[in-house]
């Protein structure tokens, strides 16, 4: 029941910091990339700050909820999906506090190099690796169909879109279309965390425990919820 309660209340935190993120990203006239809606000085900032301390409490409550989730995979189970959520959540912590300065999607090295924006930036993409990687791990789970084939989907479309629009900011290659691949990339990534906390807070089956096995469960049944 606690794991459900966490689920739950994680999903609505995250749904909240996705809808404030959309609410903000539609009421700038001009194109940018996410991370500077958070810049110094933007009317958004700290709204933006706001819609990151949600998906940071949401995220973290959630991948509390999954912390028995395994997944197949020998190099995916090095560890399981919810360390993988949690580290991305302290990263999206840094990135909350340590923000963008204005016009900021990728720093410049050099002598105007700012250090504030390569700290910003690493600590979000970071993140972003690391929930695509949960993203990854969830979709060779043991058990729960339905976050496998969502998680796979997920994995793959935030890192092609993503990996896309950041190429496209960094050779400055169409870059305003290269923020909206990065705005969708981002909605896809916050929409997976929602969709993954409503699957854990309705789930019917039982997980695997630490130790690998399926607690409670006869062999017969135990076969049935691994398939």
């Amino acid at each position: 029941m606690l794991d459900r309660i966490l689920a739950g209340a994680g999903t609505v935190l995250v749904l909240g910091s996705l809808a404030i993120i959309w609410i903000a990203r539609l009421g700038i006239p001009r194109e940018l990339y996410v991370s500077e809606m958070g810049a110094d000085g933007e009317p958004t900032a700290a709204w933006f700050e706001r819609a990151l301390l949600l998906l940071v409490v949401g995220s973290a409550a959630i991948a509390g909820a999954g912390r028995r989730i395994r997944t197949r995979v020998p190099v995916l189970r090095w560890w399981p999906p919810s360390v993988s959520l949690a580290i991305a959540s302290g990263l999206f912590l840094v990135a909350s506090q340590v923000t963008c300065t204005s016009g900021c999607p990728v720093p410049r090295f050099g002598p105007d190099l700012s250090w504030q924006d390569l700290g910003h930036v690493t600590a979000a993409t970071l993140a972003f690796a690391f929930a695509a990687w949960a993203m990854l791990q969830c979709a060779f789970a043991v058990g729960h169909r339905a976050i496998r084939r969502f998680s796979l989907v997920a994995a793959i479309s935030v890192a092609t879109i993503s990996a896309t629009g950041g190429l496209m900011s960094v050779f400055d290659f169409y870059a305003w279309f290269g923020s909206r691949l990065e705005f969708v990339a981002t909605t896809i990534g916050i929409a997976w965390v929602a969709v993954y906390g409503i699957a854990l807070a309705f789930a019917n089956k039982p997980v695997p425990t630490p130790g690998g096995g399926l607690a409670g469960l006869a062999p017969h049944r135990a076969e049935e919820v691994v398939r």
